[in-house]
């Protein structure tokens, strides 16, 4: 599930991008609905009846029955902020379930071994140009 609240620019540029989904091919719109997705996290699965195109009349539908919500840009940069803060934090508690089930290497801890068997080898003689050719 994506967002149901954006800044007013944002469903500006939702509605256009709709309105260029709906009047390009098939790649087209497949592009479009990937950069909604990621870009602005808008899943127009989450609005729309099934079998049923989404374009600017349909989003403009949804604003009316209060399903997407206009905040102000302030409000949603903090939602972002806290977005990024939740997503980082899964992510890392998932790599370390994958660490602890043994599905996955603590690469970090890896590094720092590799890098302690580097420091305790003898260091490897540095060759010298020869200074009586130059």
């Amino acid at each position: 599930m994506g967002r149901n609240k954006f800044a007013q620019k944002e469903i500006d540029e939702i509605s256009r991008l709709l309105w260029l989904k709906n009047a390009g091919n098939r790649m087209r719109q497949k592009q479009i609905r990937h950069e909604l997705r990621v870009d602005y996290e808008f899943n127009i699965s989450d609005f729309n009846q099934p079998g049923k195109a989404f374009g600017p009349d349909e989003l403009r539908e949804a604003l009316e029955r209060g399903v997407i919500r206009i905040l102000d840009d302030a409000t949603i940069a903090d939602m972002k902020a806290k977005r990024l803060l939740d997503k980082a934090r899964d992510e890392a508690k998932r790599q370390q379930e994958a660490i602890d089930n043994g599905a996955a290497t603590d690469w970090q801890q890896a590094m720092k071994e590799w890098e302690s068997r580097q420091a305790q080898q003898p260091a490897k003689p540095s060759i010298q140009p020869d200074s009586s050719t130059t």
